[in-house]
């Protein structure tokens, strides 16, 4: 019989469990046992025999940070010159055309760059918004490599259907044909979604937008979802003024309830953005306990708004943060989208609308909820094994941490965690990604990257 291995961190700075009592308990242990929490508290209460103990002397222990939106492949395509000084169709435009050629190889590159770059930065789950799938890429490309590397994914089958030639915004060679998007999709649920409690991969349906795929194919995916048990649904939505524009001249309806009448509202469904949306629509929105990806960094680079986040939690939407694409970010920090979540809505509302706490709870608990998940996003027994470790006694901290450990970790910039566990397995330590060797990563990245801006 082989035993279940037991880990102790202990001295922490401070553990802030984001569970729903919002306890933090300065010099605070964490107990893990195999892949759960069987224990948080103060160390002089955790004294327990480990097989392994770990001194989190400096360290603020929280829970892994969920990532609600991100698009992996798009780390081949940052900075693109065309792209840089865009806004929204303009930036997709001068970008389709490179993914177009996207390879399996690329695929796997840039989703292995995505999730150490993620990791390092605090995200322990995320979920990946795949919806261009050319030249014999799948789906299953992103969920090997997340499965090699121990991160615990949200895997999007992605879709666009709607050409230029029929009224899309995506050139033809870039689209996929619906009835073989659906056969995969139900393949890929099959193949891979597991709806248990600490599952490592789950199969999100998420057609990309109302102005990339049809009504039709809307609804179907819609029908496809909930005939599995678990499988949620994703797309954008009420991004940009132009996406408004479009749909009531294509559909006669803004876009919001143009995807109600799709059926797409309610507690398995999550939209990225959600910046125009009217007061009504929100109501609504809260009402159905629909879920928003905010994703702060990416809506101040292409200049597309500031969404109503404060708004949408108080309306009872499931609010969570996302890093976008890393080509409208041009990163994938998670720690980061907290921070700048905090500060954008300072800008909107002015310096007490948004606390550092509240930030960090979109990042845990939000995120988690985003994602259908309560398994995740605390630090409580019974919760899955997933948390970090932040320094909060180096230089990026230094003169802040002394006042508010937890809160110097958005107010200040963090380069990168120090300690990163998923699932009960140590997947960053000492600042460094385990089992990855990084440079090799970043070669095998740049040369993908080459290939493919090359060709185009």
């Amino acid at each position: 019989m082989v035993s279940i291995r037991t880990l102790l961190l202990r001295h922490a700075t401070l553990a802030a469990t984001f569970d729903d009592a919002g306890r933090t308990f300065a010099d605070g242990a964490v107990l893990l046992r195999g892949n759960t929490i069987e224990a948080v508290g103060p160390t002089a209460e955790l004294t327990a025999q480990a097989d392994e103990v770990v001194d989190a002397r400096g360290l603020v222990l929280l829970p892994g940070l969920v990532c609600t939106h991100h698009h992996f492949y798009q780390t081949l395509t940052r900075n693109l010159p065309a792209a840089q000084d865009a806004e929204l169709f303009d930036w997709l435009v001068a970008h389709y055309p490179i993914w177009a050629r996207l390879t399996p190889e690329a695929v796997r590159a840039s989703t292995a760059t995505a999730i150490a770059e993620l990791l390092l930065s605090g995200c322990t789950t995320a979920a990946d918004h795949g919806y261009i799938w050319p030249n014999g890429a799948r789906v299953d490309d992103q969920i090997a490599v997340a499965r090699e590397m121990g991160f615990r994914f949200h895997a999007s089958r992605g879709s666009m259907s709607l050409g230029r030639s029929q009224g899309g915004l995506p050139p033809d060679e870039a689209v996929e044909n619906e009835d073989a998007i659906l056969r995969d999709t139900e393949r890929v649920i099959r193949e891979h979604h597991d709806p248990a409690r600490f599952a490592m991969t789950r199969v999100v349906v998420a057609p990309c937008s109302p102005f990339s795929v049809t009504p039709e194919l809307m609804r179907a995916s819609a029908e496809l979802a909930r005939k599995h048990d678990g499988v949620h649904l994703h797309t954008h939505l009420c991004e940009t003024v132009d996406e408004e524009r479009y749909c009531l001249e294509r559909y006669g309806a803004r876009p919001l309830p143009f995807a109600e009448s799709l059926g797409w509202s309610g507690p398995d469904v999550w939209f990225a953005h959600a910046i125009f949306m009217s007061p009504e629509e929100t109501a609504r929105l809260g009402t159905t306990r629909t879920g928003v990806a905010h994703c702060p960094t990416s809506n101040m680079r292409l200049g597309s708004g500031i969404a109503p986040v404060l708004a949408q939690r108080d309306a009872g939407m499931r609010v969570g943060l996302g890093v976008d694409g890393s080509a409208s970010n041009d990163g994938s920090h998670m720690l980061d989208e907290v921070r700048h979540a905090m500060l954008l809505q300072r800008v909107a509302h002015g310096a007490a609308a948004m606390t550092a706490r509240e930030a960090l709870r979109l990042a845990t608990r939000g995120g988690a909820a985003v994602l259908g998940r309560d398994d995740i996003g605390a630090l409580a027994p019974g919760m899955a094994a997933d948390l970090i470790g932040v320094r909060a006694d180096g230089l990026p901290t230094a003169g802040g941490s002394l006042h508010d450990a937890l809160a110097s970790l958005v107010f200040c910039r963090i380069p990168n965690v120090d300690l990163s566990i998923v699932n009960g397995e140590v997947r960053v330590r000492d600042g460094r990604l385990v089992g990855v060797d990084l440079p090799a990563l970043v070669e095998r990245h740049e040369r993908a990257a080459r290939d493919l801006v090359g060709a185009a």
